[in-house]
């Protein structure tokens, strides 16, 4: 199997309150999660992105990590300090520009020794694009037309050197593009940098399957850590039916399916018994929805300020407002559906009226609702459990490996890579010694074909 790290804190899985928790935005921090990865021969640590600050309530609020450098910055620095890990920033394809992106990968992949990666993200709102010169907005039907014809631009770019070190001109006339010149960087050591995506929509598994090296599942829960109860993709199943539908749509593209890796992202709660393992799941949980963010959840959810409820009492006996702004930039909380109609004052809104009246009769208070209704660590158990469950994610065909959101930072992957990692080997079902040099070779994958011309 595949593992890779995601560096914690962009949504409110991280455990704040822990008094291991440090910095989001020292050096140290980055570098001890990194280390930790590559002692653990994880493929590639991972960092999200956001390109503004999240407001509530019209305001910046305090619920949430404030401070994230720029990904590729902070990728160069770890460069110099890990020499096997590949490492992967999280870009907007809709807020820059093919030429000085693909400079900037290029220059991180020769810099790296050819571990360089990008994640493909697009955005379309207005309240993100404020923040650039052209006010940032995309109509959301041009996103993945715009990533797909960017993506293939940057390959342009980086063809346009020669494994001999030849340049050559570069031009290109599109429907969002139209640029020509010369390349300043040479050909990097992968060719290209690996580019994931974690689109889920049918025109994002399209792309994927059209573009990406690796496709991120089990992404977009909305903020909670995704996990086999809350997710689209957490059961064994349903992540059975995501991997064959994704790998299916690779043969039209003239792909073998091991040229696109799927990955799911997971958290990882461990105990020495399967009792202390879920007691510590459910701390965690507690943790997460402070009884300040149960009240922030509920508000993302219905859409109005309920600032005057207890967190420790009942649901409010009104309807949520569809489509409040009262939120920005970033998902709404957990299961939306499944929380307002934990709350079911009108009989007309569910056909799951059963089911929520049952909640009702639990007598759930706020927290209590948002920290069932929310998501649930993906694993949870002892190491040996927790080893065998995730190979038989992979031996199945639900996953061709994870990526570990740990919840603690730096420390959250610790117990996982001195744990559960020496026991996936003894299982031979990972990896006890990096093979090759760079990311491609980690994930085994082929080597981009340098086009004829540029």
């Amino acid at each position: 199997m595949h593992l890779a790290a995601q560096f914690p804190g962009v949504d409110n899985t991280t455990v704040w309150a822990d008094p291991r928790s440090r910095s989001q935005i020292d050096l140290s921090s980055f570098a001890h999660l990194a280390r930790t990865a590559e002692r653990g021969l994880f493929d590639f640590f991972f960092l999200a992105e956001g390109l503004r600050l999240r407001e509530h309530k019209g305001r910046v609020h305090d619920l949430d990590v404030v401070g994230r450098p720029e990904s590729l910055t902070v990728l160069n620095a770890l460069a110099g300090v890990t020499e096997h890990l590949g490492l992967a920033a999280t870009v907007d394809a809709t807020c820059n520009e093919p030429y000085e992106l693909a400079r900037r990968l290029a220059t991180l992949d020769h810099l790296s020794g050819g571990r360089a990666a990008w994640n493909v993200v697009t955005s379309s709102d207005v309240f993100t694009g404020e923040n650039f010169r052209r006010g940032g907005f995309l109509d959301p039907a041009d996103r993945y037309s715009r990533a797909a014809e960017f993506v293939g631009v940057a390959r342009k770019l980086w063809d346009s050197w020669t494994p001999e070190g030849v340049s050559r001109p570069f031009a290109h006339r599109g429907q969002h593009f139209d640029i020509a010149g010369e390349f300043t960087v040479p050909r990097s050591p992968q060719g290209h940098p690996v580019v994931i995506q974690a689109g889920d929509s049918g025109e994002g598994r399209e792309f994927a399957a059209s573009t990406a090296d690796v496709v991120l599942s089990g992404w977009g829960s909305g903020g909670y850590p995704p996990g086999r109860h809350s997710t689209r993709h957490g059961t064994l199943e349903a992540g059975r039916s995501f991997y064959a539908d994704v790998k299916r749509r690779l043969e039209k593209y003239g792909r073998a399916p091991d040229d696109l890796k799927i990955m799911l992202g997971v958290t990882v709660v461990l105990g020495d018994t399967a009792a202390e393992a879920q007691e510590r799941a459910a701390e965690i949980r507690r943790q997460q929805v402070s009884p300040p963010n149960a009240i922030l959840a509920l508000e993302q959810i219905w859409g109005v300020d309920l600032s005057a409820c207890d967190p420790d009492g009942p649901l409010p006996e009104i309807d949520p407002v569809a489509d409040s702004a009262i939120t920005q930039g970033r998902t709404r909380c957990g299961d939306t559906v499944a929380i307002a109609e934990m709350g079911v004052p009108p009989l007309e809104r569910s056909s799951r009226v059963g089911e929520a009246r049952a909640s009702k009769e639990k007598g759930l208070s706020i927290r209590q609702t948002v920290i069932e209704a929310g998501g649930r660590q993906s694993f949870i158990g002892t190491p040996e459990a927790v080893a065998a469950e995730l190979d038989e994610y992979v031996r199945k065909d639900a996953a061709d490996g994870f990526v570990l959101q740990p919840l603690i930072t730096p420390v959250g992957l610790d117990e996982f890579v001195d744990r559960v990692v020496p026991l996936l080997q003894e299982r031979g079902a990972f990896r006890t010694e990096y093979q090759g040099a760079t990311l491609r070779s980690h994930l085994g994958l082929p080597d981009p074909v340098p086009s004829v011309s540029a």
